[in-house]
């Protein structure tokens, strides 16, 4: 099955030209069940991306455009009163899908936003008391523009704490964005994708990743590095439990990838970066220094010990 999970790769691979490490990435995602977070600057390619992953994975996906008007019985979902039955019927929300694209996530209220908080831990929502889960699998694709662009606001610790990954696309090197201007003339390339697995597939791969075996020393490595990102000096909020957790996930998704059923520690050291960025919170006097997320997590990387055979 792994096969299918590379022509998912290579279907994104003819709308997203050039970002091959960042295709991998979300898949690996995918692959571990978790939750994506796309951030970067508007028109570099974020919600194309998610749009060819649910083409190419053939599943059922709602697009919500978020702004500040969007309610949270939007995202939900809502009772309705129905006259002929004397009862309330259940309208679903955007949820009730199987792949979400909640587009600039970061530009509607902090109200809405939560709506998400259940469904991208839990996989169900409750409206008037009642749960309710929603299809399987379910994956969040999100977008954001960077803070301080106009009309956004920071999303919360704890919701950024859910999203499995959080990556940035950049801008294109000149000879792809050329290609980019060729392919583009006539049509989409959008139109073309063809879905190579079904939902079916996809639990049963993502069943697969779950199983690649870690040993006990990749698991303490794990550890260890969550637990300096806890007590490094120019950090005032490292990875939590659920972030160790994520490094698992990923690291696993990365050594299935890689058609290997052991995870070894580069696949822990690559998916570090990716579990770690949007959940650590760097302090006064790191930003006063003029350090960036990704610099205290390749410290750490080097500082840390990585086991050997």
């Amino acid at each position: 099955m792994c096969r299918k999970a590379h022509g998912v790769m290579e279907e994104v691979g003819k709308v997203i030209v050039g970002k091959k490490d960042c295709i991998e990435k979300v898949m690996a995602a995918i692959l571990a069940g978790g939750n994506v977070l796309l951030e970067d600057v508007p028109g570099v390619g974020k919600t194309e991306m998610a749009i060819a992953f649910s083409k190419a994975m053939g599943l059922c996906s709602n697009r919500v455009q978020f702004t500040p008007d969007v309610m949270p019985s939007d995202i939900t979902g809502f009772s309705m009163y129905q006259k002929e039955t004397d009862s309330f019927v259940y309208r679903p929300g955007a949820v009730m899908c199987n792949l979400l694209l909640a587009d600039e996530i970061n530009r509607t209220s902090p109200k809405t936003q939560s709506a998400l908080l259940e469904v991208m831990e839990e996989g169900s929502v409750t409206v008037d008391g009642i749960t309710r889960q929603v299809p399987r699998p379910f994956i969040v694709l999100a977008t954001q523009n960077p803070v301080g662009s106009f009309g956004t606001q920071r999303l919360p610790e704890a919701q950024m704490d859910r999203f499995l990954i959080c990556i940035s696309m950049g801008y294109p090197n000149p000879e792809d964005e050329v290609m980019m201007l060729k392919s583009r003339h006539s049509d989409s390339p959008l139109e073309h994708i063809k879905p190579v697995v079904s939902g079916e597939e996809l639990l049963f791969m993502q069943e697969e990743a779950a199983k690649v075996f870690i040993h006990d020393r990749i698991y303490q490595y794990m550890v260890d590095l969550s637990t300096q990102t806890r007590e490094h000096g120019l950090l005032e909020l490292g990875l939590s439990p659920r972030g160790t957790l994520a490094l698992g996930k990923m690291a696993r998704a990365y050594a299935y990838l890689q058609k290997r059923d052991y995870v070894v520690p580069k696949d822990v050291k690559r998916a570090f970066y990716d579990v770690g960025i949007h959940r650590i919170r760097l302090n006064q006097k790191a930003r006063i220094n003029g350090k960036k997320a990704e610099d205290i997590l390749g410290e750490i990387l080097a500082h840390v010990r990585e086991p050997h055979p």
